[in-house]
């Protein structure tokens, strides 16, 4: 019988694929440790027999971390070492230098890395990485892109990995919209996304200026506050209809009550979790053509596809599926489809079980 595989995971976002994916590794006979963050996350992988430890990243070169993560690699004697973050990223290969460990770094968007930037080098240019798993092809075929092509990252150190989900995740009752002002019998549209100018958030309420009066929109998400934001909405003749809602526990289940979901980003988007949480509430998507949206949206099959930033096609594209409520359905049954069936977390699993194998043949015999 082989050896299990030991992996050391570091993420400071454990979210519910993230975990899931740690906890279906460890049924899958890998000895699995994970560092995230105190939370309901973390005791629920304990709960599935998943180790944590608490290990702070207070910042990029943390010494008192570095030190704590050399002395459980030292000890525990791991075949990989898996970082989901900038800081776990920085940290873990400060940690791990000169330890006979695989490197398997996340990239969950597209672009920020260059060259001639220094701390990319500390990050996911260093030699040091055996794998980067990206979240779409759209991350991969970034890197693959970028110039000048000799200094390029391998392309056998580069795999897509989707985050699976389950549509059992996703039995939450949709929340009642008129609790945030919206009005019986209204067309409400949701966009869940945590602010940054890449979002694209203005060009969505320049959009919506054009709709039918029965539209509201819902702003979800942090730093939906930020006073450039908030004079885009002020200056609109639908501002009245605009709901600035902030960050919501709730999101998935206001997603849920709408009729729409729009993700409008206009740089560097990787897969948006707030659209697969619409897609698997079977909410009908409409997305722009920004990174890795379109690899979850099928144009005119489980949803429609924009050109980013013209906010004329993403208003035609909203008013589309206002005015044809059997599209609408169509789209929106065909989205929760595509999700069960091409996003799932089972999937993910496997393909992070193979990819470790490969790293470690000597345990995977």
């Amino acid at each position: 019988m082989a050896e299990r595989i030991k992996a050391l995971c570091i993420t400071e976002d454990p979210d519910r694929p993230t975990t899931a994916t740690f906890a279906g590794l460890q049924r899958a006979g890998v000895d699995v440790t994970v560092i995230c963050p105190p939370g309901e996350r973390r005791a629920w992988l304990e709960e599935n027999g998943v180790r944590t430890l608490d290990v702070p990243l207070r910042k990029q070169f943390d010494r008192e971390a570095i030190r704590r993560l050399r002395a459980e690699l030292e000890h525990g004697r791991y075949d990989v070492l898996h970082l989901f973050s900038n800081k776990a990223l920085q940290n873990g290969l400060a940690a791990s230098r000169g330890l006979p460990v695989k490197i398997v770094a996340y990239r969950g968007i597209v672009g920020n890395v260059s060259f001639l930037s220094p701390v990319s080098w500390l990050r996911f240019l260093n030699p040091r990485i055996d794998r980067i798993v990206c979240v779409a092809e759209a991350v991969r075929e970034y890197f693959l892109r970028m110039r000048p092509a000799f200094l390029r990252v391998p392309a056998d150190r580069l795999v897509t990995i989707y985050k699976g989900h389950s549509l059992d995740w996703y039995r939450a009752a949709p929340a009642d919209l008129g609790a945030v002002g919206v009005p019986a019998g209204a067309f409400a549209i949701a966009c869940v996304a945590n602010y940054r100018p890449r979002k694209g958030i203005e060009v969505l309420v320049d959009a919506f200026a054009s709709l039918p009066e029965r539209s509201h929109l819902l702003l979800i998400g942090a730093g939906m506050d930020a006073p450039r934001l908030r004079r885009r909405i002020e200056a609109s003749a639908a501002a009245a209809r605009i709901h600035v809602l902030g960050h919501r526990t709730d999101a998935p289940a206001l997603t849920a009550a709408c009729q729409v979901f729009v993700l409008p980003s206009i740089k560097r988007e990787g897969l948006a979790r707030s659209l697969i949480e619409a897609m698997a509430y079977g909410v009908a998507p409409v997305v722009t053509d920004c990174g890795g949206s379109p690899e979850l949206v099928q144009h005119g099959e489980s949803g429609l596809v924009v050109p980013m930033g013209d906010a004329a096609a993403l208003a035609q594209a909203i008013r589309t599926l206002h005015d044809d409520t059997q599209l609408r359905a169509r789209l929106g049954a065909a989205a929760r489809e595509r999700i069960r069936t091409d996003f799932r977390i089972e999937d993910t699993i496997a393909r992070t079980l193979e990819l470790y194998r490969r790293l470690v043949p000597a345990k995977s015999r």
